[in-house]
């Protein structure tokens, strides 16, 4: 029997028993129930205690012996056995529990006593129905384990597998530490408008909508920076922000399109002062959340206790890439170091951004203890404040730890003149290409002219930071309802996939290369290695349109990087976790400055025009590092 038949015979059966209850008079979903004891509360006790409880939940575990019954309950702060006997709660009562199963809610008031095998247990005196549950939930000792399933179906998530409860316990204690922090040193919340006429304070793509009575486009917030300056400008001294971003851009482990940030802005502050807040209140949520500013992440211990290393990217890249741009002065120079090192030169890119491309590719992935990155070159840096010593530098940092980019601030430009001219310089960008460089903002500028005190400002990625104290290894595992490809509908994962093996190509409309006449020997043609790989990561290379970037278990212990120009046929999100074949013994090679390592394979063919291509995937059992032959 298929699981979808016996899944159907199941929820027939539930029904039924729907209507039996309805039948005797009793309501199937109940009203409301007099809760008075959590089930945390009552496994406080022991069972000489003598007091009544009353309390309720769902039943997670059902067993019925003849006039006897045993089972379990669990609320949101725990599970608990209880038992229901029929010379105790009457053969009516009884009759109604016999119609009860997994996945109801029940409410029930009883006295504890300790079973033979020593589990606590609650005795029912009476109990209620509270609401039948109707669709099977999955199986006690497979559990729900289809990681897309997971995230699409939080809720049965939250009930089958309730660790997955304590990320989110961890998020809120973590967010209320933070808060608290801020509270305490004089800044008030506030709220800004998430619909923007003009997609400003970030380089990104902004998801766009429109609005039918003012007709005119608008775009969700990817960033609520300008805003939270225009109130320092109307004399508020210290305000922020918590709430969610948009950025219509690509998905993987550490990106989901809506994401949770906080900015903050100080009036009489700068870039400094915003540093000792960072490694101040990220320590904090630590320790609040953890019980400690140490915390181990998959394997690597991190030490979030202040004070952190601070760098400027100039040293990081003299560091890691053993390039001195103290002494390279010129655009051209600039440009010719990065073309003997192999990044990738964009169009009308200048010093600053070769020496930013050159922090992005040799000294990003070596920061895995929180580190401080300061003072970027102002071309990638249009909203902050000059560095007074080198005009070319900005008063600005990031903050890094475990090679990811938590938190950016700096000391704010309040100059309108300097600042209405690193907008033209972002409008030039958006010329030549780059549709993720700001627009102009006229109000921003007009609000600068009427003065916007000496302000540090700063923005804190809050699921980052999130993922290192839950030691989730994706955003997806920190966000209750993560963005998901919808399914089509009544369909399931099981279904689109299995729909996706059996599509029917139509074999007069496809075209094949002609086969090599040329022969290769077996020593050259052996000399290639073919290997299984599991991809652990997949994302989108900023930028391309063409390319994937994949992080593969090899079965060497050391992870492989390998790009492929796939991006038309697949998206991110749905490789990871899939077992694919590659060719491991190709020379590196650069591409958009990311150096590759190998090639995947895949079957490609023309069909009726277009080009259709198919990574080759394997049976998820055989191992990363298995040889082809």
């Amino acid at each position: 029997m298929s699981n979808q038949t016996n899944e159907s015979k199941i929820i027939s059966e539930k029904l039924k028993k729907v209507e039996e209850l309805k039948e005797i008079g009793i309501e199937p979903y109940g009203r409301k129930y007099e809760k008075i004891n959590d089930i945390e509360e009552i496994n406080k006790y022991d069972e000489t205690c003598g007091k009544v409880f009353k309390t309720a939940g769902r039943i997670i575990a059902y067993r019925r012996m003849g006039k006897n019954g045993f089972g379990h309950i669990q609320d949101s702060t725990g599970k608990l056995q209880y038992y229901v006997k029929q010379d105790e709660v009457g053969e009516e009562q009884y009759e109604i529990y016999k119609k009860l199963g997994i996945g109801d809610f029940i409410g029930i008031e009883g006295v504890l006593f300790r079973t033979k095998t020593g589990e606590l247990t609650l005795r029912a005196s009476s109990f209620e129905v509270q609401s039948k549950n109707i669709r099977p939930l999955p199986e006690k000792f497979h559990g729900l384990t289809n990681v897309e399933t997971r995230y699409r179906q939080r809720y049965v998530d939250l009930i089958v597998n309730p660790e997955v409860k304590d990320a989110f316990l961890t998020r809120t204690k973590a967010l209320k530490a933070l808060r608290s922090y801020l509270d305490e040193r004089g800044f008030l919340e506030v709220e800004t408008p998430i619909l923007n006429t003009i997609a400003g304070g970030a380089n990104a793509r902004p998801f766009i909508t429109h609005h039918n009575t003012l007709d005119i486009p608008m775009y969700l917030r990817i960033a609520n920076e300008l805003y939270l300056k225009r109130l320092i400008v109307g004399g508020f001294d210290k305000v922020y922000e918590m709430g969610r971003m948009f950025r219509n851009e690509g998905m993987d482990m550490k990106h989901n399109p809506e994401y949770t940030a906080i900015e903050l802005y100080q009036a009489y502050a700068d870039y400094k002062d915003m540093m000792d807040i960072t490694e101040n209140v990220i320590s904090h949520m630590a320790e609040v959340a953890t019980g400690s500013m140490k915390i181990n992440y998959q394997g690597t211990e991190i030490d979030f206790t202040p004070p952190w290393k601070r760098m400027t990217m100039e040293e990081c890249v003299k560091e890691y890439a053993g390039v001195d741009f103290s002494e390279i002065n010129t655009d051209e120079e600039a440009l010719a170091i990065a073309r003997e090192k192999g990044i990738e030169i964009t169009p009308g890119m200048r010093r600053g951004e070769v020496i930013n491309a050159f922090f992005e590719e040799f000294g990003e992935d070596k920061l895995i203890q929180p580190t401080f990155i300061t003072h970027h070159p102002v071309e990638v840096s249009p909203l902050a404040k000059r560095n007074v010593e080198d005009p070319r530098r900005t008063d600005r940092f990031e903050a890094f730890a475990n090679k990811w980019e938590l938190a950016n601030a700096f000391s704010e430009l309040n100059d309108p003149i300097d600042q209405r001219g690193r907008f033209e310089d972002q409008v030039r960008k958006r010329e030549l290409g780059d549709d993720e460089a700001c627009e102009m903002d006229e109000d921003f500028i007009n609000a600068l002219e009427v003065g916007l005190p000496p302000t540090g400002g700063l923005g804190i990625g809050i699921d980052r930071v999130i993922m290192l104290l839950t030691n989730s290894t994706t955003i997806r595992d920190v966000l209750l309802f993560p963005t998901m490809k919808p399914l089509r509908d009544g369909s399931s994962e099981a279904d689109e996939e299995a729909e996706k093996k059996e599509v029917k190509i139509d074999l007069s409309k496809v075209k094949v290369e002609p086969l090599f006449e040329e022969d290769i020997d077996f020593e050259t043609f052996s000399k290639s290695d073919f290997r299984v790989v599991k991809v652990l990561k997949c994302e989108e290379v900023p930028k391309s349109n063409k390319l994937l970037k994949f992080t593969l278990n090899d079965g060497s212990g050391q992870e492989r990087v390998i790009l492929s120009g796939i991006k038309m046929h697949y998206s991110a999100e749905e490789l990871v976790g899939k077992t694919l074949v590659a060719i491991t013994n190709l020379p590196p090679r650069k591409m958009m400055g990311v150096e590759s390592c190998g090639m995947l394979i895949s079957a490609v063919c023309d069909y009726d025009g277009e080009e259709l291509l198919n990574l080759l995937m394997v049976d998820d059992k055989i191992p990363a590092g298995a040889k082809l032959y």
